[in-house]
């Protein structure tokens, strides 16, 4: 079978992409700048906007709206990805010398990833909820105001949530919103 994505041009889209072997490395202080340099340096190549993101240890998810006559959010993940990569600084197997591993070309992300075209705004919501409350979801926090890397906390000066959104609730979210 194969495996088509949907396009469409000026869409918005939910994304999941995961390092391989669900290596624990993005929030790495000099990977999360480095994550946040990688897409700075696409988005002025190839314009588009972060309406929602989050980084987790293992995974990040986001929500990007494309220019109105661009479809092409596979050129910029792709960009992303090897950007980071080729600067990135990964978790050492102990058995494993640092000239040894430049020798080999090391997988930081899994090759695939995972998209959704967003169908309406309570689509749109059901997601942002989503990536906001995922670090609550995997344990991290208590609260989405507690996780460091999350679009949550410009949500909160937008006057879009109350600080304390997901604060000592569990949220349940339907199982067609959000993959990981």
């Amino acid at each position: 079978m194969e495996y088509r994505r949907a396009k469409v041009q000026g869409g918005t889209y939910f994304f999941t992409l995961v390092t391989e072997k669900r290596q624990k490395i993005l929030c790495l202080p000099n990977n999360v700048f480095l994550l946040r340099d990688a897409f700075r340096y696409v988005m002025q190549k190839h314009s588009f906007i972060i309406d929602a993101v989050v980084i987790l240890p293992d995974h990040l998810h986001c929500i990007w709206t494309l220019p109105e006559k661009d479809q092409d959010f596979s050129t910029r993940w792709r960009l992303i990805k090897s950007y980071f990569s080729r600067r990135c600084e990964t978790i050492l197997p102990e058995n494993i010398s640092i000239s040894k591993q430049k020798k080999q070309q090391r997988a930081v992300w899994q090759n695939r990833f995972w998209e959704h075209l967003i169908k309406d705004e309570i689509d749109f919501q059901n997601h942002i909820e989503y990536i906001h409350y995922n670090p609550v979801k995997h344990g991290l926090v208590k609260s989405p105001k507690d996780w460091e890397y999350s679009s949550f906390h410009r949500s909160v000066r937008q006057g879009i949530y109350d600080i304390m959104w997901g604060a000592g609730e569990e949220i349940i979210f339907d199982d067609h919103i959000g993959n990981e």
